[in-house]
């Protein structure tokens, strides 16, 4: 019995087009190639596969793109492809300009009202877990690992950028920033790091300067001896 295929499932147009990147960033792709030693250029997959995501419409990681990193590395596509598949930053599909990713952790989900958010997010704007706007400007995700910031929850990401105690009015406002344009910077927040320092000027950790020794009561040194 002949079964048929629903092809557009498995295949995309995108997915077979051929990646600019490697001649157009080719500069930076041996830049990247010089940062390892001789010998050890798988080590460049994960910083060429953020470039070819950066650099496709999309932002995606597409079939093509994980050849040509096995080409420059010199490692086989599936080895590309069980790194790929392995971190959940690289989307194996198109997203939208803005990834607004919200927490899902039981402190941000349930304790910070992440959950009404979500909610909200779903109801104005007719996308779910995973779904992109029509326009193609934003697209949800919502992540049962934890962002780190429960102290200010509910926190999402807008990319890689942190915007915290999030509600839907605080939102909507983000959204009406990015249709018109204007981005989300006005929403975005330097996380405070160790002892409130800000995130620009803290040095990192560094080793306290040595205690001075504590005084003891040693005795006196021995008078020089006379002459005769």
């Amino acid at each position: 019995m002949a079964h048929d295929h629903d092809h557009s499932k498995t295949v995309s147009l995108k997915e077979i087009e051929a990646p600019t990147w490697p001649e157009t960033c080719k500069d930076e792709v041996e830049a990247i190639i010089r940062r390892y030693p001789e010998g050890q250029e798988r080590s460049a997959i994960l910083p060429l596969l953020h470039l070819s995501m950066r650099e496709r419409e999309g932002h995606f990681v597409a079939v093509s793109d994980m050849a040509a990193i096995a080409e420059i590395c010199g490692v086989s596509v599936a080895y590309v492809n069980s790194v790929c598949s392995f971190y959940a930053m690289y989307h194996r599909h198109p997203i939208g300009k803005y990834l607004i990713t919200v927490c899902g952790n039981m402190c941000c989900h349930l304790i910070g009202g992440g959950n009404k958010l979500v909610e909200h997010i779903e109801k104005t704007y007719g996308i779910k877990n995973g779904e992109t706007t029509p326009d193609g400007l934003i697209t949800l995700e919502v992540t049962g690992e934890c962002l780190a910031a429960c102290d200010l929850a509910p926190v999402i990401h807008v990319n890689t950028e942190y915007a915290v105690k999030m509600t839907p009015a605080k939102f909507d406002g983000l959204v009406e920033a990015l249709r018109s344009g204007k981005g989300p910077d006005a929403f975005l927040e330097k996380l405070p790091l160790m002892n409130g320092e800000n995130q620009d000027e803290w040095k990192g950790f560094q080793n306290p300067a040595p205690a001075p020794a504590p005084a003891t009561d040693a005795p006196a040194p021995d008078a020089p001896a006379e002459e005769k």
